[in-house]
């Protein structure tokens, strides 16, 4: 069985709307890329409880399976992801040598660039080395603010098992620890997938019939359609299914070319987005 995920967006910001969420969509492009489907995309606030929710909801979907989460890492009393994860996961929240090594040495640097930190705030910072016990600090991390993983029932690697990773929500955080420390697991976990767009510009009910016919003809090949003034027919799959996807959607676009009356659509279509 292959791997699936579900990301967890956590933060009240993005809920009230003062901050737009890109991370969830970046990174389930990426998933997509390595043939891991994702099951759920939640958004949820900086509550212990809705947190509890949702792993628990994600956890429970068939496994393996991947769980990320983006936000609510750092100082702040609304920086709730890691105490949440340990508390549902049940383990301690433990300061990890690593990350304390790293907030000493950056707070020894302060003083000798002539700005200490004063003693209160870096008891506040020390909260930025706590993680459930047994994380694994995830590659990428080049300053204070970590990702870590906890594998859970032998991990994504198993056939039971599952993965949760704890990522930051500042975006290009985010971004750079997955293409160092989460993109290696995801080249082995995932499947090499095929995938061919193409281009029409008829209505998109135009080509409904016949999508419908082929995702019952192929059910490997996952179809999409996406309407705009250049309509897009996203295949991805096998290769081999692919193409005979790809060549009777071909076929039909032809049929549609040499007919007047699909002519007329597609002009009353292109001046609709006009």
């Amino acid at each position: 069985m292959s791997n699936r995920a579900s990301i967890v967006v956590i933060g009240d910001e993005i809920l009230d709307g003062h901050t737009r969420d890109t991370n969830s969509g970046w990174l389930a492009r990426r998933l997509s890329d390595h043939g891991i489907a994702v099951d759920r995309i939640v958004t949820v606030p900086d509550e212990d409880s809705a947190i509890h929710e949702a792993l628990g909801h994600e956890l429970a979907r068939p496994r393996p399976r991947l769980v990320l989460t983006s936000g609510g890492i750092g100082s702040t009393p609304d920086d709730r992801t890691m105490a949440a994860v340990a508390t549902y996961l049940d383990v301690d929240l433990v300061a990890h040598p690593d990350l304390d090594a790293r907030l000493t040495g950056w707070a020894r640097q302060s003083v000798e660039d002539d700005a200490p930190i004063p003693d209160d705030q870096f008891e506040a910072m020390r909260k930025m080395a706590l993680v459930p016990d047994g994380a694994y600090l995830l590659p990428g991390m080049r300053g204070i603010t970590p990702g870590v993983g906890i594998d859970l029932d032998g991990g994504s690697r198993s056939p039971q098992g599952a993965t949760v990773i704890v990522l930051p929500g500042v975006p290009r955080e985010f971004e750079r620890i997955v293409d160092e420390g989460v993109e290696p697991l995801l080249a082995e976990i995932g499947q090499s997938v095929h995938v061919r767009e193409l281009t029409h510009p008829y209505p998109e009910s135009a080509l409904s019939p016949l999508l419908g016919e082929l995702t019952r003809d192929h059910p490997a090949v996952a179809v999409g359609s996406y309407p705009g003034k250049e309509c897009v027919v996203r295949l991805k799959g096998p290769p081999e299914e692919v193409a005979r996807v790809e060549a009777r959607v071909r076929e039909r676009l032809a049929t549609l070319e040499s007919d007047p009356v699909a002519a007329r659509q597609s002009a009353r279509w292109q001046a609709r987005w006009e």
